[in-house]
C-alpha cells in the first residue's frame, strides 16, 4: 500500500486517465475475455435413435466436445438396431489449429499489456527516453493488431465449421441405422454456443483496439515531428548564411571601395582652388590666402 500511495502522491498513474494507458488496460480485459471464452468452452448435445424393435433403441445419446476441438477423437455409441451391441461413431473434423492459434495470440497479448501497462506506471520517463522504448511499442502493438485480425478471422471460420460438424441432423447422417426407414432418429437438444460466440466478438473487439492504439503509440515514438517538415536529411543542401546579402548586395560596407582615412577635399567640392578663387569666378589677382590679406 505505501508503494501504491507513493505513486499516486507522485502522480504516475495518471497515465492510465490518458489514452495511451486506458486503451492498454482495455487491451488486457478484453484479451482475457477473448481466449477464456474459447478455451473453457464445453458443449453438449442429444440426439436419439429408435429402432424398429423399441428393446434395441436408445432416445437419449448424449456427445460432448470441448476445447482444442479435435472432433474426430470424440466418439459416441449408437445402437444397430440389428442386435444388442451399440456402434461407436466418430464426429468429423479437426479445428484445434485456428482454437489454439486464437488462444495463443489471447495470451500473449494479455502478457504484453500487463507488462506495457507496469512501463506506463513505473518507467514512463525511460519509456519516451530516446522514444527508443515507444517505436518498439509501436513494432509490437501493430503486429499484434496483424495477428489479431488473422486469428479473429480464423477462427470464426473454424467455429462455423464447428456448429455444423455438432449439428444433431448432420450427426444422425453418420449413424448407419437411421439410413433405414423403419428407424426414426432426431434431434433432442443442440449444443449451446454462445459462448464461443462471444469470444469471436471478444477477438474483433481486440482487433480494433489495437489497431485504433497504433495512433497514440505512434504520437510517442517521434516520428510525427519527422513526418511534420522539422527534421532535414542529411544529404540535403541547406542554403548558406550569407547568399541573401551577397544577391541583394546587403551587408558590405557602402564605404568599402575608399580607402581609409578619406577626408572630403572642401575646397575642391566648393570650387574654390588653393591658389584662389579662379573656379569661383574671382580675378587670380586677389588675395591668395587669409595670411596675405592681413
Amino acid at each position: 500500500m505505501d508503494v501504491v500511495n507513493q505513486l499516486v502522491a507522485t502522480g504516475q498513474f495518471t497515465v492510465v486517465k490518458q489514452p495511451l494507458g486506458f486503451i492498454k488496460i482495455l487491451q488486457w480485459f478484453f484479451a482475457i475475455f477473448a481466449f477464456s471464452t474459447c478455451c473453457s468452452y464445453s458443449g453438449v448435445f442429444r440426439l436419439s435413435v429408435e429402432c424398429k424393435n423399441r428393446s434395441e433403441s436408445d432416445l437419449n445419446i448424449e456427445v460432448e466436445f470441448a476445447y482444442p476441438f479435435r472432433l474426430h477423437q470424440v466418439w459416441f455409441d449408437a445402437p444397430t438396431c440389428k442386435g444388442p451391441e451399440p456402434e461407436r461413431i466418430f464426429l468429423e473434423g479437426n479445428y484445434s489449429s485456428s482454437a489454439e492459434f486464437f488462444v495463443t495470440i489471447g495470451v500473449f497479448a494479455f502478457l504484453y499489456s500487463m507488462a506495457a501497462l507496469s512501463i506506463y506506471v513505473f518507467k514512463l520517463e525511460k519509456y519516451r527516453e530516446g522514444n527508443r522504448g515507444a517505436q518498439a511499442d509501436f513494432v509490437v502493438t501493430a503486429i499484434f493488431a496483424f495477428f489479431w485480425l488473422v486469428s479473429s478471422a480464423a477462427w470464426a471460420k473454424g467455429l462455423s465449421d464447428i456448429k455444423e460438424a455438432t449439428d444433431p441432423d448432420e450427426v444422425i447422417e453418420l449413424i448407419p441405422a437411421c439410413r433405414h426407414e423403419h428407424n426414426h432418429c432426431q434431434e433432442k437438444h443442440e449444443a449451446v454456443v454462445s459462448g464461443l460466440n462471444t469470444s469471436v466478438a471478444f477477438g474483433f473487439c481486440n482487433l480494433v483496439l489495437w489497431a485504433g492504439n497504433l495512433w497514440f503509440v505512434f504520437k510517442e515514438t517521434g516520428w510525427l515531428s519527422a513526418f511534420g517538415g522539422t527534421y532535414v536529411p542529411s544529404g540535403a543542401k541547406q542554403p548558406a548564411p550569407d547568399s541573401y546579402d551577397q544577391g541583394q548586395g546587403y551587408g558590405q560596407d557602402p564605404y568599402a571601395g575608399s580607402q581609409e582615412g578619406y577626408q572630403p577635399d572642401y575646397g575642391q567640392q566648393a570650387g574654390y582652388e588653393v591658389g584662389g578663387y579662379n573656379q569661383a569666378g574671382y580675378d587670380q589677382g586677389g588675395p591668395t590666402s587669409f595670411s596675405n590679406a592681413m
